[in-house]
């Protein structure tokens, strides 16, 4: 019958053999010499091997200047005995120096805990504020303790006499400013038993240096022997545990937490205990050169007091012109930097950077989210600009970056092109959804005689135009694009009496099989003719009703105007089985209404839902997670789902794996190029293939020759439409073509 088989770790190993060494030299006090130095020896050696292990996996520098310190701690021990048996004065000081070298470098293994998770100034700031607390503490040490040493009488071993206290007391201040700093995130990590250990040693050596001081001998002390020995120890399972985790591929540590707030007041109260101790000086008529201690002493606490307020001057200047989010220049750090460059006037252009659909994102998956892709953002901005450059944010979801030094406008362009690039190269990834991050820029250039505020709306301006061409683009201002938002603003009003006014029309551009010209359905389009402003484009109206939100009631309208008049024309001819087909935009896909809509459309018009096909862009996708499961349900019911404008968007390969997809259009560009180039024929036949090996219907959009169609059909392509066969017309206009007979261009 087996047995469970027990394994036991090496720090449990060397924990129970040094600790029962312990208990032999508490009871056999003749053993405590040697047991002593036998166990420091061990501790050490091994400290200093796994020390060096743990190097490997993480916080490097932490455990590497313990190694260093483990390693003189041996070097030591090893000085004294040998001095102790042939008395070698040579070989003393070797061990003093050691010693010496051995507290600075557990002092700065335990600072670097804290240290090695700061930038630039916080370090400054925390060497000042370590500095500070350990003067005051030296004043302590020196008051009651170094100065009566020193003036004792004759100490053959001042250098250790006076050293080694000041390294126990700098390890104690160490340790004590990592831990009020944050540096301990759980009190398991490796991390935090070696701070315990070096503590601890600090504790035991004072322990060690006062048995000393009483003319008893140290190595055979029962509370030295135990003390030191179980200090060592304690730092040695640290590294043992380090290493072992390291091995074993443990996740980083987390965040360290933060600091009590009233940590930040120590360095006062050090420079008040020194006040008090000079003021009771005072008082007792003390020595000059104790006074001259304490007054050098206090000098420096001062001293670092007044680099820490420098500091904390400059971090708060910067925390007024710092977007705490992204760690990017705010509106006010905008401005001012934007001053100075046209104070300089070196080529000064401006990009404004406003995120698309980014509302959506943070209704659906929440702020924190939200605060991710902001965070994406800003480093996206940081890797593509010079340090001379300034990136703002300068509101929710709007950035600026202000470029210096620019010689010609492709320099800036290239700039924003790049940008947009990582940013649609990075999806931020939330569990199995993947958001794409997208952004409009414009950009502006700084004239001879413009101020910082032209330069700003000039560039608002240009990125309105991207947003209004399509989002996700890249334009440089031009001084016609003021009319254009000024006529802009003007259509979002007139937009919505156009609809009650009659003014909106849908017309329809037939489909047809490219085999024979037969019609197989409609696509609805929408436009508006204005009694005062006349025919107005669906370029400039439709963007507008998307920024507004009114395309949610147009599309609709539209929507329930091609139900029925499909309807209408297959009720009217039996043999009619055409099919009507509707463009979907971004905005009706963020709608949580949008299935029930349409299936109450069909059931006021009629019409069979396996005769309705929803055309939507690539682009549109906003929210996939909300998007794909709609578009699922609906086609459930029967819809079919085409995407339009196929292979202009940037992710056409990986959306075609997770929509439900009936149909691909083939966008009009790769049409156009049939006749000219063989590029052009291999896209085209490259996504006919690409849909026949998918199962999916093709329709070319923009046939405007009989060769295209005729390529078209060559290639496998079924069904197509353009002004070969028939412009977009009015309902009444299309009667007669509604039937069986074939279209000819």
């Amino acid at each position: 019958m087996g047995g469970r088989r027990v394994v036991v770790s090496a720090p449990v190993v060397l924990s129970v053999a040094i600790v029962a060494a312990q208990v032999v030299a508490l009871v056999l006090p003749e053993t405590r010499s040697a047991i002593f130095g036998l166990s420091l020896l061990t501790a050490d050696g091994l400290g200093v091997v796994y020390s060096l292990r743990a190097a490997r996996h993480r916080a490097r520098v932490t455990w590497r200047l313990a190694a260093a310190g483990r390693a003189l701690s041996l070097v030591t021990t090893i000085s004294f005995a040998v001095d102790a048996a042939v008395g070698s004065i040579a070989v003393w000081w070797v061990g003093v120096v050691a010693g010496l070298g051995m507290f600075g470098c557990l002092a700065a293994s335990v600072l670097s805990i804290s240290v090695r998770r700061m930038e630039g100034r916080q370090r400054w700031a925390f060497a000042a504020e370590t500095y500070a607390v350990f003067n005051g503490a030296f004043m302590l040490v020196w008051y009651f303790a170094l100065h009566p040493t020193l003036h004792g009488g004759p100490n053959a071993n001042w250098t250790m006499a006076v050293g080694y206290p000041l390294g126990n007391l700098l390890l104690g201040v160490a340790v004590c400013a990592v831990l009020l700093r944050g540096g301990v995130t759980r009190l398991g990590d490796p991390v935090t038993t070696l701070l315990g250990g070096v503590l601890f040693y600090a504790i035991a050596d004072t322990l060690h240096a006062s048995v000393g001081a009483r003319g008893e001998h140290a190595p055979t002390s029962a509370t030295v022997v135990v003390s030191l020995s179980l200090a060592s120890l304690v730092m040695t399972v640290a590294a043992m545990r380090a290493d072992a985790a390291g091995s074993a591929g443990s996740p980083p540590r987390p965040a360290p937490v933060q600091a009590p707030s009233w940590s930040a007041y120590l360095p006062f109260v050090s420079i008040a205990a020194g006040n008090t101790l000079m003021f009771g000086g005072t008082l007792r008529g003390t020595e000059f050169d104790l006074w001259g201690g304490l007054v050098l002493a206090q000098t420096g606490i001062i001293a670092a007091l007044l680099v820490r307020q420098v500091i904390s001057l400059r971090d708060s200047r910067e925390l007024a012109v710092t977007d705490t989010l992204t760690g990017l220049a705010n509106l006010a750090g905008l401005r001012a930097g934007l001053d100075r460059a046209a104070h300089r006037r070196e080529g000064v252009a401006m990009l404004v950077v406003d995120l698309d659909d980014f509302k959506p994102v943070n209704d659906r998956y929440g702020h924190d989210t939200g605060n991710r892709v902001l965070i994406e953002v800003s480093r996206a901005l940081r890797a593509h600009i010079r340090s001379a450059d300034i990136a703002a944010r300068v509101g929710g979801d709007e950035f600026v970056v202000v470029l210096t030094g620019v010689e010609d406008r492709s320099e800036a362009t290239g700039v924003a092109s790049r940008i947009l690039a990582a940013l649609t190269a990075a999806p931020v990834r939330v569990g199995a959804d993947s958001i794409p991050v997208r952004a409009s820029i414009g950009v502006a250039f700084m004239g001879p005689d413009e101020d910082s505020q032209e330069l700003q709306h000039r560039a608002d301006l240009a990125m309105y135009e991207a947003k209004r061409s399509g989002k996700h683009l890249v334009k440089l201002y031009e001084p016609s694009m003021v009319d254009r938002r000024a006529r802009d603003g003007v259509l979002a009003e007139l937009l919505g009496d156009a609809l009650h006014a009659g003014e909106l029309q849908v017309v329809y551009q037939p489909l047809v099989d490219l085999s024979d010209g037969r019609p197989v359905g409609v696509e609805a389009l929408v436009r508006w003719h204005h009694r005062d402003l006349g025919p107005v484009s669906p370029m400039e109206f439709i963007p507008v009703a998307e920024r507004t939100g009114m395309i949610t009631t147009l599309g609709l309208w539209v929507l329930e105007e091609a139900c029925r008049q499909v309807r209408a024309w297959q009720l009217r001819r039996p043999g009619c089985r055409i099919y009507a087909s509707v463009n979907i935009s971004p905005r009706q896909l963020q709608e949580p209404t949008l299935v029930g809509d349409v299936l109450a459309v069909l059931s006021r018009t009629g019409l069979p839902a396996t005769d309705l096909v929803l055309e939507i862009t690539e682009s549109a996708i906003v929210d996939e997670h909300a998007a794909v499961p709609a578009l699922a349900d609906l086609r459930a019911h029967g819809v079919r789902i085409a995407i339009d404008d196929f292979g202009t968007g940037y992710s056409s390969l990986q959306y075609l794996t997770r929509l439900p997809v009936d149909v691909l259009k083939i966008d009009r560009s790769f049409v156009s190029q049939l006749d000219s180039t063989p590029e052009g024929a291999a896209v085209a036949e490259a996504v006919i293939r690409l849909g026949q090996v998918l199962g999916l219907r093709t329709i070319a959009e923009g046939i405007e020759t009989p060769a295209q169609a005729a390529e078209l059909q060559l290639l496998g392509c079924g069904h197509g439409q353009g002004y070969l066969f028939a412009r977009p017309m009015p309902a009444a206009d299309l009667d007669d073509m509604m039937g069986t007979a074939p279209i000819r261009g």
